[in-house]
């Protein structure tokens, strides 16, 4: 299949590289050069703008891009997709912004011919380069069964969330209590560690008993309790602090327009703000133990 795929970061890329692999004809663009390159060698052919790869006959387009306005920007921009793609076109957004800004873009895909899902992720590079990811797809039943063996290259877990702007939903969702069960087992581990208490014998406690969650049963904060987690590499790598504050930040602006109150995620975001603001916006979103055990 003839595939466009924009945007090629951290997780774009080895998205990219594993529809290659699955035998896709693709054509990219990001404004990294060095980005570009990387498919090109690998047997992408390169395209010199977001309608460039609109006009070059693909069947199937992706975007992995940073932010709403980026979406905005290359689909509905005057030499955006929207303004150069053929009606009938597949398009798949796996940006992660908020539900309102996707339900809009796709409402204008519609209007001009196109099918189109919102698709954002989880699982991270390592899911992302192991072909591995989740993908939460909101759009119509038809066009989620024309977009699953696509997605199915690159992810091994997709879910239909219903309508489009859903799948962004879902992603806000287990993300903003993402956060908030990351601070709880930061906060509980700590306060057992600072009583006395073995980290590796609490955590084993905690994760065989009613406090047992993902945050401190897998991706546990305290170093030395999980082998090969963040907290074990001194929070390299991993689910960056901002990143984790840009969906909190998203969650919130999507509560507003519902009125849907969202206290512990408010607070959540906060925390992650004065920690981001304190230098450490690059670390795994698990260092956030450090406000409770005054790490520098």
């Amino acid at each position: 299949m003839h595939i466009g795929f924009l945007g090629l970061g951290n997780m774009g890329g080895p998205m990219a590289h594993n529809l290659l692999k699955a035998g896709h004809q693709l054509y990219v663009f990001d404004v990294s050069a060095t980005a570009v390159a990387g498919l090109t060698a690998a047997g992408a052919q390169e395209a010199t703008s977001a309608g460039a790869i609109a006009k070059a006959g693909v069947e199937v387009i992706i975007t992995m891009l940073p932010a709403a306005a980026h979406v905005r920007e290359v689909y509905l921009g005057d030499d955006g997709l929207l303004a150069n793609v053929q009606p009938g076109v597949l398009l798949i957004d796996s940006s992660t912004i908020d539900p309102m800004s996707a339900r809009e873009v796709a409402a204008a895909a519609a209007k001009n011919g196109n099918p189109m899902i919102d698709a954002p992720v989880s699982g991270g590079t390592v899911g992302a380069a192991a072909g591995t990811l989740t993908f939460m797809a909101g759009g119509s039943e038809a066009d989620f069964q024309k977009a699953q063996p696509i997605l199915a290259a690159m992810g091994k877990n997709i879910v239909h969330c219903g309508d489009c702007g859903n799948g962004q939903v879902a992603k806000v969702a287990n993300n903003m209590l993402l956060g908030i069960s990351m601070i709880g087992a930061a906060e509980a581990m700590s306060l057992g560690v600072a009583l006395g208490m073995d980290a590796k014998v609490l955590a084993g406690v905690i994760n065989s008993s009613s406090g047992r969650c993902w945050s401190s049963e897998i991706y546990n904060p305290f170093p030395g309790v999980v082998e090969n987690s963040p907290a074990a590499r001194g929070y390299s790598g991993g689910f960056g602090t901002d990143l984790m504050l840009k969906d909190l930040g998203l969650a919130s602006e999507a509560a507003k327009q519902v009125r849907q109150p969202v206290i512990l995620g408010a607070l959540a975001q906060q925390l992650y703000q004065a920690f981001s603001m304190q230098g450490n916006g690059m670390l795994d979103f698990s260092a956030i133990i450090k406000l409770y055990r005054q790490e520098n």
